[in-house]
């Protein structure tokens, strides 16, 4: 999986997340999202925006990179600058850049000294951030995205754990926990799902009823279109959803009528 949409994932779970990683204290009502930049026919993807009527605030425009992206900061600041002019907010702005470490910052261009001068560009290196609180689920999880496979494996049952004792929220908690499933099964690539599943007992994702519904949910509206299209290719491309959704190789064979091999190739294959 890409590692920027788990980045925007925990940014709309914890939102409080980005103020910690640039040292400024968490101001309740900021909501990420993402807006559309007509003028470059695509949409902004990281965008924290205060609560609607509060001009005191500023919008924070945030890009998580971990690439090597040599024109990273002429595209990012060019977004940013577009949005802007397109919807002319009442707020101030700042942009964030995150990088997993400083080897992939291409350096700001000469150009656009004055924003990095006046702190409304500021850079973060994930790498350099040291040890997380061990309050912070958010920072636990990036810390999961650095680790070495071995200390994935000691971290992860720590973090699931706090997250069950700690958060109320049943939907909540659950989001967390996929946000950890998922980090799990981009980390660890040797393992299947269905071992990561049985090693940190995640099972229990798949038996809540806001998992069930969604579920259903989906196989229905995936219905009509398996039917029109009738082909295996078809049914292909729903293999990766279905998967994501914790449904085991052998359920989406059986669901979709495919060949387990085929299913297994898909899903090792994203």
């Amino acid at each position: 999986m890409r590692t920027d949409s788990l980045f925007y994932q925990l940014f709309q779970t914890f939102p409080e997340l980005v103020f910690e990683l640039i040292n400024q204290p968490y101001v309740e009502g900021y909501q990420f999202s993402s807006r559309e930049i007509k003028e470059l026919s695509r949409r902004f993807d990281g965008i924290f925006m205060p609560k609607e009527g509060i001009v005191n605030q500023p919008i924070y425009f945030v890009e998580v990179q971990f690439q090597p992206k040599p024109d990273f900061y002429w595209r990012f600041i060019t977004e940013a600058m577009i949005y802007l002019g397109q919807y002319q907010p009442a707020n101030d702005w700042s942009a964030i850049a995150i990088f997993a470490q400083r080897s992939l910052d291409p350096g700001v261009p000469h150009q656009y000294r004055g924003f990095l001068l006046s702190q409304q560009l500021v850079r973060v290196y994930l790498d350099e951030l040291g040890e997380p609180p061990a309050t912070s689920l958010g920072r636990g999880i990036i810390e999961l995205v650095l680790e070495t496979e071995a200390k994935v494996i000691e971290k992860a049952p720590i973090l699931m754990d706090f997250a069950r004792e700690n958060i109320d929220d049943v939907g909540r908690k659950q989001k967390i926990l996929e946000l950890i499933e998922t980090t799990l099964v981009y980390k660890l690539t040797s393992l299947s799902r269905e071992e990561i599943e049985a090693m940190f007992s995640l099972d229990d994702l798949k038996q809540t009823r806001y998992f069930r519904e969604y579920a259903a949910n989906l196989k229905k509206e995936l219905a009509p279109e398996l039917k029109q299209q009738g082909k295996q290719e078809g049914k292909l491309e729903t293999v990766p959803l279905l998967s994501e959704l914790g449904l085991s190789v052998e359920e989406i064979a059986t669901k979709l009528n495919l060949d387990l091999e085929a299913v297994k190739k898909v899903i090792d294959s994203n």
